[in-house]
């Protein structure tokens, strides 16, 4: 019988080497992130493999699944790990390699496998690991599925099997490459960055982007598992000030960059403005609703009311649904609703036909940008972003939280301000106009600023996000009223950036 897996082991010790170590809050609401070796040691990815396998029977998938692995030193060796315990679980094992995270779900497709475990940590710092998994093609799990697979693993409860299988799948991201670029080439001379952050994009998001007529700039496109510059996070400061000036020394019409595992794009405009996704979503929102008038997008509670108040969308019929954030809440969201497209504001863009295939995928998400441009041969980025209505937004700020009690801290602060609307008491010096408790809260005043504070699905923190349709001044009147509520709580820590 396979060890019960332990929350806790020391390092290097007996233990260590001969039981599975699994800590329990790696299981977040939509995949799993765990620090490899502190909270999860191979013996504990093995398990993993086997509660999937055991999980995948249990909801009456057939037990075949594709996997790959993100460029991290330590990638590689998870992802094997994982594979026997598929495979001692009796399911076969589809490899496609060293690649993107939508390259496997790709590969869900093209080699028409039911499931997939994508080892990746993401954008997540090094020393971090994780797998994103899925059994209904084109979505993700979501909570009911990440909720079961923490009881099996943590209880034990793996079941051997025979059947289990590996085959490798021999240049598979030719496959991938092939299917985004066999199109027509873009029309307009088009000169882009392509910023990786040394993360596993810069293998293909040049040659990709090159196939289709554009002139790369490339920047940090090779691959370094140290990430010597920064992590590659299209969301963070850092890499989007290297983006822009990459932007200012070379001319270039726009900069795309794609996060550690290639499932989400950032952008800098040409004349150097860093363009949070929100936004960037509003105006494919704009562009892609003129082709299909009357689509539904699906969007995240942290991006901007623009997708709800925009005059274009308005005019073109086009309908704004706000989600819980996180890739397989919008994933699934937008497969329910047939939606044309679903955004976040960290990036994670998801295309229904005839755009993609539902999921998302950072290539095709600047395909999407590139066509934008294309088809709007007199304007630049940045003039399409100054077509916007004008709101004052912060970045995404994230402030420490452990992982224990984070959701605590959430329902009090929603419980908090609830009480003050219930009470006719100000927030930022106005009455609550409407409070959205979809995932966390989102609070908005008489003017139209708002602010948001939910628990990250992925690490030890809070989300806050705020955003004012009226000035900057009222931005930071409502981040410091948000802040001084969060405040009352002690297990807050400090924050990642500041606006």
């Amino acid at each position: 019988m396979y060890p019960i897996p332990q929350s806790e082991l020391s390092a290097n010790s007996y233990d260590y080497e001969s039981r599975p170590l699994v800590k329990p809050t790696g299981f977040r609401e939509y995949d799993a992130r765990w620090l490899f070796e502190k909270e999860i040691n191979l013996m504990g990815v093995q398990a993993l493999g086997l509660g999937l396998g055991a999980l995948l029977r249990e909801i009456g998938v057939a037990p075949e699944i594709v996997t790959g692995h993100d460029f991290r030193a330590y990638s590689s060796s998870i992802k094997y790990a994982l594979i026997s315990g598929l495979m001692a679980a009796g399911v076969r094992v589809h490899d496609i390699g060293l690649a993107l995270t939508p390259m496997a779900y790709f590969a869900q497709f093209d080699l028409d496998v039911p499931a997939v475990a994508m080892v990746t940590a993401s954008h997540n710092d090094n020393g971090w690991t994780g797998v994103k998994m899925g059994a209904k093609r084109p979505v993700t799990f979501g909570p009911e599925e990440m909720g079961r697979l923490k009881d099996i693993v943590i209880g034990g409860k793996f079941r051997y099997a025979e059947g289990g299988a590996y085959r490798f799948v021999g240049n598979f991201p030719a496959r991938y490459i092939a299917d985004l670029t066999a199109r027509p080439k873009l029309k307009r001379k088009i000169k882009a960055v392509a910023a990786c952050g040394n993360g596993t994009a810069g293998a293909f998001a040049p040659r990709i982007l090159n196939a289709l007529g554009v002139d790369v700039v490339p920047l940090d496109t090779n691959l370094d598992h140290t990430f010597p510059r920064y992590n590659p996070n299209p969301e963070d400061l850092h890499m989007l000030h290297a983006m822009a000036d990459a932007v200012r020394q070379s001319g270039a019409d726009l900069a795309l960059g794609f996060d550690g595992d290639g499932d989400r794009c950032g952008v800098v405009d040409n004349e150097g403005v860093e363009i949070f996704a929100d936004k960037i979503g509003v105006m494919l929102a704009r562009d892609l609703s003129a082709l299909h008038r009357g689509a539904t997008f699906v969007v995240d509670v942290k991006s901007t009311g623009l997708f709800a108040t925009d005059p274009v969308l308005i005019a073109n019929h086009a309908k704004a649904d706000y989600w819980k954030t996180g890739h397989s809440h919008i994933k699934r969201r937008v497969s329910e609703l047939n939606a044309l497209a679903g955004f976040e504001k960290s990036g994670h863009f998801f295309f229904n036909r005839p755009i993609g295939r539902g999921y998302d995928d950072g290539l095709v998400t600047a395909i999407a940008i590139l066509d934008m441009l294309d088809r709007n041969p007199e304007k630049s980025m940045a003039d399409l972003y100054r077509d916007l209505p004008r709101t004052f937004g912060s970045p995404t700020m994230s402030p420490y939280c452990a992982d224990e009690v984070k959701y605590a801290v959430v329902d009090k602060t929603t419980s908090r301000i609830q009480a003050m609307r219930d009470r006719g008491e100000k927030l930022a010096g106005q009455n609550i106009r409407d409070i959205v408790t979809v995932n966390g809260v989102r609070v908005t005043v008489e003017d139209g600023t708002w602010g948001l504070v939910r628990a990250s699905s992925n690490k030890p923190e809070l989300v806050v996000v705020v955003e004012s349709p009226a000035s900057e001044a009222r931005l930071r009147d409502m981040f410091k009223a948000i802040d001084g509520v969060l405040r009352e709580n002690p297990e807050v820590g400090q924050y990642n950036q500041t606006i």
